[in-house]
């Protein structure tokens, strides 16, 4: 198998025959003209159904991940309802991270149950936890490692072994990591997630999700379901989408780097409580992290002294370190989960301490980045 760049530069990316072109063209038409009836050119008909602009992503994306087919979205919320959808049906139940990102919470907790879907939130990084929830009706777990915003661990494979004991789905929502950092399907997961809004794009320019699987019936219901309901990005989103695959590796290096830098400041602060990174050796999940991770990424979380307040004096004092939610991009963002990203999940048992501040360290100059964490939490 190719290196990795050399995936993300050139799977489904081959120079255009009609042209040399060697960027993938924007194909904005939402129909194509047909050889007779039935006569499909490469197989398109409608945009709905399949472009050519998306193929090539989804090539891109199923050659990142080591799967054999991969399904573009136009939004990562986009990808998880089709998912869900086509692994559970009225009366099944669904096991989620104890620590869920909100947006998955609220998927599942107000829209999904109105279906009929039950689900329990476990510590997934606990397997008697999980095997405390599973239910003869368990069709699927659905697992974030690292967790998003408290930065928890799940062992993929070991989580592999539990689901499939009990005939059960393992999706992997990947977006934290990126597919350079983690790779679930080889680990054993049956789906791996991406909002490739963040990481996989890289550029705050460009909403849009992906699901990727080995499995060819999986696949073909994925494929219906999409169709059927038209959860696809546009021609231009999967171009911007694909453009920032090719740098993925290259950035997350740096992300990493400059992370690595900001959480050794952050431990030595005083105005820090606490530091949540896989990387730092009493995390929890360390020993995990490095056994399935690459590195251990760019997502920072951290509680500061003094509570609430004291955390959302931290936000607005930032100037390199936008407050902003989502995260991924080139550039530092800096949120506060408990009324930003995870609002959804106040007063349930998801709920993040308001303490909490996450970080979505860029690729800046590192020292300048030092600076401006060290002046919010000194002003």
């Amino acid at each position: 198998m190719q290196g990795f760049s050399t995936r993300a530069i050139h799977a489904g990316q081959e120079p255009d025959p009609a042209t040399g072109a060697v960027t993938v063209p924007i194909h904005p038409s939402s129909t194509f003209a047909q050889d007779g009836v039935g006569g499909l050119r490469g197989g398109y008909e409608y945009s709905r159904s399949a472009n050519p602009t998306r193929t090539a992503l989804q090539e891109c994306l199923a050659a990142l991940e080591g799967g054999r087919h991969a399904y573009a979205f136009g939004s990562g919320m986009g990808a998880s309802d089709v998912l869900l959808r086509v692994l559970l049906k009225p009366g099944d139940h669904l096991v989620i991270p104890h620590d869920a990102y909100g947006g998955t919470f609220r998927l599942v907790d107000k829209v999904l149950t109105q279906w009929g879907v039950e689900y329990s939130a476990a510590d997934l990084g606990d397997l008697d936890a999980l095997r405390s929830v599973i239910r003869p009706t368990t069709k699927a777990i659905w697992c974030e490692t690292p967790t998003n915003p408290l930065l928890g661990i799940a062992d993929i494979a070991a989580l592999a072994q539990a689901a499939h004991a009990h005939h059960t789905t393992l999706v992997v929502d990947n977006t934290f990591a990126s597919p350079y950092l983690q790779s679930p399907l080889a680990l054993g997961a049956d789906v791996v997630l991406h909002s490739t809004t963040k990481y996989v794009g890289g550029h705050s320019d460009v909403v849009g999700g992906a699901l990727i699987c080995d499995d060819d019936a999986l696949a073909e219901r994925i494929g219906i379901l999409q169709n059927s309901v038209g959860s696809v990005p546009g021609p231009f989103d999967a171009w911007l989408t694909l453009r920032g695959a090719k740098t993925l590796a290259v950035r997350m290096e740096r992300h990493s780097d400059n992370a690595e830098r900001v959480v050794e400041m952050l431990s030595a602060h005083s105005a820090v409580a606490k530091v949540l990174y896989p990387g730092l050796p009493e995390h929890p999940g360390h020993e995990v992290a490095a056994k399935q991770m690459r590195r251990f990424g760019g997502m920072v979380s951290f509680l500061v002294e003094g509570g609430k307040e004291a955390a959302l004096k931290v936000c607005a004092s930032t100037k390199l370190f936008t407050l902003a939610e989502s995260l991924g991009g080139v550039e530092s963002l800096i949120e506060h989960p408990h009324q930003m990203t995870h609002a959804s999940v106040a007063g349930s048992a998801l709920e993040v301490p308001d303490s909490l501040v996450r970080l979505s360290v860029g690729i800046e100059d590192v020292e300048d980045l030092l600076e401006d964490l060290r002046q919010a939490l000194e002003a």
